[in-house]
Order: structure tokens, then C-alpha cells, then sequence
């Protein structure tokens, strides 16, 4: 169905929604579409639920009863100028887009509708004098030239016309109108003594939007002033026509002559932005992407009324909504500009907004650079393309890029685009609608519980945004509307997620575009839900899987038993599937191309994860090759388990005892059929993100009872809630930091907050029942913090006595391994986090993109502090364990122990090969290694170090 100014009626006036029915029906029956007795349906359906679309736009129809009544098929446009009360909430329609329909052929009409709904069009709408506008606007078409307030600029600097150009161009740049600054301008035309107008004609992929960019110089120069126009074959002349007469009339040059930019924009019917508004420098290192848009997404949720936000001068889109935010495609270096609704609460959100976005949303932030801030002006951030599909030679080494390092060999299992028949229409919006909520609901309770058994934080917050998503009801609400139009509960939420995702993946930064791949997982999970389908069944023998993108979903119920290796067609490795990837320990290649998926089911494959290749049918040679290295790995592998219950002794008789790291309760069991001599490090702050609010006493007793259960007479090892940094807790309030690495983190955190800390202490203490509990204390820096800490615990110990609890700190700042020996005297024992106590050390973030490489645990400055916290603690008769990715490191292992370390505590899948190495060691020989290492220069040269029995 296509729509034509037949089909519109302009400036009609309504007293109230009824009167506005009443003359909506009258036009249906007018144009033979309808009875007179449609109107009744029309009043029936407003009962049951409003319309109202957004934007200004309602969608006025009948309900399934009053399908009788219509005689043919038809959409007809109603433009109310002063528009109608519509709502409950007092929404105003300018547009009613009244609906008969016997059928669906009026759905691609109304999902066109929630498309453009992304876009600030109310305004436009209401201010439309002909039915040509308003159709341009429903069909998403430009009105000719992007015209705003942020192309208009008066430049101090300039001192004549090309420096003039180049500042319009940049602005042209910056809104995005153009993807490149290569532009070639036709020869100048001097539309008037003041302005000289420069314009270029180009294709979509060089012009993204028509527009005029406008650039005054303050100084009496000439010209005065020049304009770039920018064009692709989507121009409309006459408004073209329209702009170059503003340009060259009298009026328009006594505005310049006097800077009048007021002037200049109503010259050129610009519409000021009225609400109030505030700027915000994007410094996250990825942009605006899941985690940070969720948070700023909660924040602007807690105001009543409304804030908008664009990037760069670009349009207006909510800011409560997710899926919106995450649609910008902001990238570090833009600018957020947020506008709040006047006379509202959101007008003071706007400075608690724009302070989060500049405190990097719970990431840490670096400041621009003077060449970074350019930096997104130049052409290599043009468009995002898609990974060029590799010659897939067969028997030879095809290059891919690592997400997941291992070898794996096998036949593949080729997972394409789930395919799911359902209808398009429906009679009960009612009924539809709640079967929506109650997919989605029960899609989110799957979720939550993936969240609640995740040991990876990592993995954590990747499900947190999905659910975050799913409580975005921007996508709902339009769902409901498509629903409410006629379609079925699956039609509607796949038009969506289907718009949605276009507009995810064509934003121009490709860690964000990426983000598409989470809003697919979520809609095709929610689709199934709705549908009683479930996933492709995956195969019960090794198999490697082969996809278009390995979505987060998909890596959460692999089965690494069977999963010998994956390949995708698109990503990269610092994808959230790849980072899932990499917790499960399956070897991953990603970005192979397109030409992967025309691959045969059960075709022989060989992956050489850890070097970056793999080869489609592989030669006899090849895969003895790989079947070797295999088979050594998996040799020492299944010794390792034969003896993982076995204790850690050394071949000279030494014990260590190697524990878990755990992040998730559920996971104890396993931990403790793997080998593990109990906790070595049970992460509080995992329990705490499985709740929306800070848990009680009994929350936390349940959860903490499911490890000592499991553990029984085994130690458990418990750090008390160590959030902050890199790790918000969306509940608790923050501090706005410049450096929260060095702010409230840790133990600063829990004595700011000192009933949690108690409740917490209360748990542990009463869950444990009487068994072996030991308590530690994160980011001590000094003593003081230490006796704090330790008075509220003697408050809850005083009333809950415990006669097998120990208490330490954790040894992460230097300070604190620098007056080990003041803290050994105080506490039972030490846990060295060397991921933390490495990064203050070298002063070097360990999560930094550049330098995170050269954080290296072995580097002797680190293995010092190590040896004299060791010393300290011996002295006083106290144990010290090590609970940082060091402790899981084959080559640290040696020096670990050879420098005195009591107990190594990791994963779950290294504890097994940990142990089994420590037996094969002599602790004499490890002492002498240790020395050695402590008098290197570089953590290469400690690297280079050998066993004297290994060289």
C-alpha cells in the first residue's frame, strides 16, 4: 500500500478525541472505505487502550468486531495543526493516522510509522503546511537540506574564505552529514557580495544526509560568510531554490552584518531548541557501548519528564531508552548534547548526567589528547565494513584473527539464521500483548539465573545488559503499538529487533556496531519464547561450531566437552562472545568471512587457535600434527585429574595448597570434584550484582551457605565486597572520581557504608556454622583502615562468636607490602592480588589498550614486594597465598613457590594441571629459581629463567 496526497487531509481542528473520531469516520466513509457504524469501533478501541503512538501520532482503528463495517482496505493521514488531547497523560496528536483494514496490508505502513519514531518529528509534524511535507515525513525521506542550529557558525578566527570553508566542512563532519573531509567543491558562487556559497554533489557513501553548513567570520572580511552545500541524489531543488534566496536577500545580509545568529536561523527556519540543554565530551575508550549506555540510561530513568540526547548536533533520541542510546554509535572524542523537558525534574538531571558521561559511566576514562580529539575527523572512520570473505583454499592455511587461543580438530557443526514461521496478524491485541510480556519475562527470569551462576564478571555484565534491553520500554511500547495495529505479538516484536538491529549495525564504530549481535541474541531469544521453540540442537560428539557471529547465548550453554573449536564469520576479539569464549577455554578464530557459512555440514576441520590459522579438509600430515600436540595436552591433562584430589607436594616433600577462585555460589561443587583444597578467594561482589538492591542478612546467608556446604570442612577464604574502580554496583552510590582507581574502592568503600559491612560480616559468620572461615579485607593501603575494619568485625564477633575464623588482608597496594612486616603482627594472614598490586606497582592500568601488555606480574619490582610480604609474614608465624592470575601461571608456579607462597589459588579448569606441576617440582630447585629472578632486571628476563633440571 503506498500512500499519496489522496490520501491526505491538512489542518483540521478537533475539540476533543471524540470530535476528532467522529470526523475521522466521517472522512472513511467519505473516501467508500467504511459504514457510518465504524465510527463505534473506532470509540471501542480508544476504551481499551489508547492509540497514541508517540511523536505526536496516534493510530486510530477499529476493533476485530467492527471489521463488518469495513468495506475496503484504507490508511488516511489527518493532520490536526493545533492538535488533540489524546491521552490520559495529556498527549497531543497532531497526526492520526486512521486505520481500515480487513487484512494486513496495511502493516508495512504502520512499521514504517515505529521506524521513524526514533526521530524528534513532533514538531515537524505540527508545523507542515502541505501534504507533500508531511508524506516525506512518514516515508523517511529528507526535506531536502539538514537545516539546524549546530551547522550555523560564526568563527573568530577566520581571516578569509578558505579557512571559512574549512570550519564548515568540519561541522558538516561532525554532524555527520558527510564521511569524509576530502570533499572536491564545484567552482565558488558568489551568491551576494557578503556570501560565497561552495557546493558538492556526491553518493550516499560520501553525503550521508544533504545539508547546508554555514560559517560566519566576525571579522569584516570577504566574504563575509560561506556556505558548503552537500547533496546526493535525494535533494529537493526546490528548497534548494528556497535556501539560496534567503542567501542572497537583503535581510540576510543586515543579520550578518550584525552577527545576528537569532536572525539568521529564522531566516533560514531553523527552530531554536528551547528546552534547556548541557554538553558532555565522551572519554570512554570504546564509546557509548552496553555497559555505559545502561547505566546512563538507569540514571535518566529516575527523572520524571523527558531528556533527549544527540551526538555531534545529530537528532534527538531519548535517553531512557537503551536501545536508542546505543543506536547513536557514539565513540570517544564526540560530544553529547541533552536537552531536558522545561518546568520538569529532568531539567536537574541534566548536570548529573552530563557528570557521569565526563566520570566515564563506571569505566575508567582517560582525557583527550590534542591528537585524539582530531582524531575522529579523520577519513579512516568512514563507514563499517564487514569482514572480506578469505579464499577458502582447501588443505591450506587460512589466517583469522584469535579470540580464544587452543587447537582443535573436528567436523563442522554450521549453525545459519534460525528460520521461525509464526503469523502475521492477530484479533486480540490484548491477549498478544501479554503474551509478549510473558516471553519476555520469562526470557529475563533465564537471563537472571544465567547472571546468578556466572563465575566470570565479565560474563555477568554482558547478561545485565541483555536484561537491561529487555526493560527498555521504548521497544515495547512500539511493539504494543504494532500490536494494538493489528499484528501478532511475534510479527510486532520482530519488527522491532529488526529495526533496531539496522540501526545498530550501521553505526561507524566497530566495537559498537558489534552491539547489533546482543540486540539479535535478545530478539530471536524473546521470538522462541513466544513461538515454544527452542535452539538448533547441537551435536553430541566434538564438533566445531561455525556461525555467522557467536552470540553471548550461544557460548553460555556450550558444552566444552563437545565444543572442540569455533569459527564465526564476523566479530572480533574483543567481542562479548569472544570474551566468553575465552572463560570457557574453547579454541575461537573470528572474522573468517562470509564464504564459512557455505561450508558443508560434517567437513573435516583443523583450528590452530594459538597461532591464528585454520585449514578446511586438512592433510594426513596436518592433522597427525595437530592430534599430537592434542594428545600430549591431554595426556598431562587426564593424569592431572586422575590425581586432583591428591594434596600438592612437591618430589622433596613441600605441600601448597592450591584453592578456587570463585565468583559464583552455584559453581562450589564443582570446584570441589576439580581438585580444589578449598577457597582460595570467594568474590562477594558476584552475589551482590545477582540482586537489584544491596541483599539482607538471610540473602546473603543462602548463598554463602551453598559454599560451605559444599566445601564442608575445607577453608574458605571470603573477601569482603571490593566494589568501585572498574566494578559499579548499580545500586550503591557512587562517588563521581577522576581516578577511581586510587578513590573509593575496597575497604575505603565498605567503612563509608558500615551496616553493610556488618550485615555482611553477620552473613559469613552465621552461614559458615562453626567451620574453617577466613576472612579478608580488599585494598587495604594502611593501618588504619585495618583497625577500623577489624572493630566492626569484633562488634559482630561479640555478639556471633566463631572459634575457627581467621582474618588477613589482601595485599594489593604497595604500601601495604612495603609495611607487611606492622601488618603481619595484626593479622592471621595475607592474600596477595597481584592483578592489582602489578598495575600500582608499575603504575600501568592493567585493563589499558596500549601498555596493559607490559603489566607483567613476573616483573622483579612486583616479585620483590612479593618476597618481602613472604618474609614478614614467616616471621610471624602467618601463611600467605596468592590469589591474582599469577597464581595459575605455569611459569610463575616454580617462582611462587621457590619465593615461600603457602597457597596458590585460581580457576576451576587450572587447578587440576596446577597441582599435577607442582608435584613434578623440587622445592630446592624452585628457591634456587627464585633467586635468580629476584636479581633479573625485566619480567622477560624472569621469563627466560629454567628449572636446572629442565635445561
Amino acid at each position: 500500500m503506498q500512500l499519496t496526497t489522496k490520501d491526505v487531509r491538512m489542518n483540521l481542528h478537533a475539540a476533543d478525541k471524540k470530535e476528532a473520531l467522529a470526523m475521522l469516520a466521517d472522512i472513511l466513509v467519505e473516501d467508500g472505505l467504511t459504514t457510518q457504524n465504524y465510527v463505534h469501533g473506532l470509540y471501542d478501541r480508544e476504551a481499551q487502550t489508547t492509540t497514541y503512538l508517540g511523536q505526536g501520532i496516534a493510530i486510530p482503528h477499529g476493533t476485530p468486531q467492527s471489521r463488518d463495517d469495513i468495506l475496503a482496505t484504507g490508511v488516511r493521514l489527518v493532520h490536526f495543526p493545533d492538535g488533540v488531547v489524546w491521552g490520559d497523560e495529556g498527549e497531543l496528536v497532531y497526526l492520526a493516522v486512521v486505520i481500515a483494514a480487513r487484512s494486513d496490508e496495511h502493516l508495512q505502513i504502520l512499521k514504517q510509522l515505529t521506524k521513524i519514531l526514533s526521530q524528534d518529528i513532533a514538531q515537524k509534524i505540527n508545523s507542515v503546511k502541505t501534504a507533500d511535507e508531511l508524506l516525506a515525513i512518514i516515508n523517511d525521506k529528507p526535506q531536502s537540506l539538514l537545516l539546524n542550529q549546530h551547522l550555523i557558525q560564526i568563527d573568530e578566527q577566520a581571516k578569509d574564505a578558505d579557512a571559512l570553508f574549512a570550519t564548515a566542512v568540519t561541522a558538516l563532519k561532525k554532524t555527520r552529514a558527510v564521511n569524509t573531509l576530502s570533499l572536491l567543491p564545484s567552482q565558488p558562487l558568489a551568491v551576494s557580495d557578503l556570501v560565497q556559497c561552495i557546493s558538492f554533489v556526491g553518493d550516499d557513501h560520501q553525503v550521508a544526509q544533504s545539508a547546508l553548513s554555514l560559517a560566519i567570520a566576525k571579522h569584516d572580511i570577504t566574504p563575509r560568510a560561506v556556505a558548503v552545500i552537500v547533496a546526493n541524489e535525494k535533494l529537493d531543488a526546490r528548497k534548494l531554490a528556497s535556501v539560496y534566496d534567503v542567501l542572497m536577500g537583503e535581510e540576510f545580509g543586515l543579520a550578518l552584518h550584525q552577527a545576528d545568529i537569532h536572525a539568521i536561523l529564522q531566516l533560514l527556519d531553523i527552530q531554536e531548541t528551547s528546552w534547556p540543554s548541557k554538553d558532555a565530551l565522551i572519554l570512554n575508550e570504546h564509546g557509548l557501548h552496553a555497559r555505559p549506555a545502561t547505566i546512563l540510561s538507569a540514571l535518566a530513568k529516575q527523572a520524571k519528564g523527558e531528556i533527549r540526547v544527540s551526538v555531534d548536533g545529530g537528532d534527538f533520541v531519548s535517553a531512557k531508552s537503551l536501545s536508542r542510546l546505543l543506536s547513536l554509535g557514539a565513540v570517544r572524542g564526540q560530544t553529547l548534547t541533552f536537552i531536558a523537558e522545561p518546568n520538569t525534574e529532568a531539567q536537574g538531571y541534566l548536570e548529573k548526567l552530563t557528570q557521569a558521561v565526563t566520570d566515564g559511566l563506571g569505566e575508567k576514562v582517560l582525557p583527550l589528547s590534542h591528537q585524539s580529539e582530531h582524531a575522529e575527523l579523520s577519513d579512516a572512520d568512514a563507514l563499517v565494513e564487514m569482514p572480506a570473505d578469505k579464499h577458502l583454499e582447501r588443505g591450506e592455511k587460512i589466517p583469522a584473527t584469535i579470540a580464544s587461543s587452543g587447537v582443535a580438530i573436528g567436523t563442522t557443526f554450521v549453525v545459519r539464521e534460525q528460520q521461525v514461521d509464526y503469523p502475521m496478524i492477530a484479533d486480540d491485541p490484548q491477549a498478544e500483548f501479554e503474551r509478549l510480556i510473558g516471553a519476555i519475562e520469562r526470557v529475563q527470569a533465564e537471563l537472571s539465573s544465567t547472571i546468578a551462576s556466572a563465575n566470570n564478571a565479565d560474563v555477568a555484565q554482558i547478561f545485565m545488559a541483555h536484561v537491561a534491553l529487555l526493560d527498555d520500554e521504548e521497544m515495547v511500547f512500539e511493539a504494543k503499538a504494532a500490536i494494538d495495529a493489528g499484528s501478532s505479538a511475534e510479527a510486532a516484536w520482530q519488527a522491532c529487533i529488526d529495526d533496531a538491529v539496522e540501526i545498530q549495525s550501521k553505526v561507524t564504530n566497530p566495537l559498537l556496531a558489534q552491539r547489533a549481535a546482543d540486540l539479535k541474541d535478545v530478539g530471536q531469544k524473546v521470538l522462541l519464547a513466544l513461538t515454544g521453540q527452542d535452539w538448533q540442537a547441537e551435536p553430541k560428539t566434538p564438533y566445531v561450531l561455525v556461525k555467522e557471529d557467536l552470540l553471548p547465548s550461544d557460548v553460555a550453554r556450550l558444552d566444552p566437552s563437545c565444543v572442540a573449536g569455533i569459527l564465526t564469520a564476523v566479530g572480533g576479539s574483543s567481542s562479548h562472545s569472544a570474551i566468553v569464549a575465552r572463560a570457557l577455554g574453547i579454541p575461537a578464530l573470528v572474522g573468517v568471512g562470509f564464504g564459512i557459512l557455505d561450508i558443508s555440514q560434517d567437513t573435516p576441520i583443523l583450528v590452530n587457535a594459538s597461532e591464528g590459522w585454520f585449514v578446511i579438509e586438512p592433510s594426513d600430515a596436518m592433522i597427525l600434527q595437530g592430534k599430537q600436540a592434542q594428545e600430549s595436552l591431554k595426556q598431562r591433562q587426564q593424569l592431572a585429574n586422575q590425581h586432583a584430589l591428591d594434596s600438592a607436594i612437591t618430589i622433596d616433600g613441600h605441600q601448597v595448597e592450591v584453592a578456587v577462585n570463585l565468583g559464583s555460589v552455584h559453581d562450589a561443587a564443582s570446584a570441589v570434584a576439580s581438585g580444589a583444597d578449598g577457597v582460595g578467594l570467594l568474590r562477594t561482589e558476584l552475589v551482590f550484582m545477582t540482586h537489584d538492591q544491596v541483599p539482607d542478612v538471610q540473602a546473603q546467608m543462602r548463598d554463602y551457605e551453598q559454599v560451605f556446604d559444599a566445601f564442608d570442612a575445607r577453608p574458605v577464604v571470603v573477601r569482603t565486597l571490593d566494589v568501585g574502580g572498574d566494578k559499579p554496583l548499580s545500586y550503591l552510590p557512587m562517588p563521581d572520581e577522576d581516578n577511581p582507581f586510587l578513590g573509593l574502592r575496597g575497604i575505603r568503600l565498605s567503612l563509608k557504608q558500615p551496616k553493610m559491612l556488618k550485615d555482611q560480616l553477620t552473613a559469613l559468620i552465621l552461614a559458615s556454622k562453626g567451620r574453617d572461615l577466613r576472612i579478608m579485607f580488599p585494598m587495604v593501603s594502611k593501618l588504619e583502615e585495618w583497625l577500623m575494619a577489624k572493630s566492626i568485625l569484633e562488634e559482630v564477633k561479640a555478639r556471633y562468636p566463631h572459634d575457627r575464623l581467621q582474618v588477613g588482608i589482601m595485599i594489593e597496594v604497595p604500601s601495604a607490602a612495603i609495611m607487611a612486616n606492622a601488618f603481619a603482627g595484626e593479622v592471621d594472614f595475607f592474600s596477595i592480588g597481584t592483578n592489582d598490586l602489578t598495575q600500582y606497582v608499575m603504575a600501568i592500568d592493567r585493563g589499558h589498550p596500549v601498555l596493559s601488555q607490559e603489566a607483567d606480574g613476573l616483573h622483579p619490582s612486583v616479585l620483590m614486594l612479593i618476597h618481602q610480604t613472604i618474609k614478614a609474614a614467616h616471621a610471624h608465624g602467618k601463611w600467605v597465598g596468592v590469589c591474582g592470575e599469577l597464581a595459575g601461571d605455569s611459569k610463575a608456579i616454580p617462582i611462587l613457590l621457590g619465593l615461600g607462597v603457602d597457597e596458590l589459588s585460581m580457576s576451576v579448569s587450572s587447578i587440576a594441571l596446577a597441582k599435577q606441576q607442582v608435584r613434578e617440582l623440587s622445592l630446592a630447585e624452585c628457591q634456587v629459581l627464585a633467586k635468580h629472578a629476584l636479581n633479573c632486571r625485566t619480567a622477560n628476563e624472569v621469563r627466560a629463567l629454567r628449572l636446572e633440571s629442565d635445561a
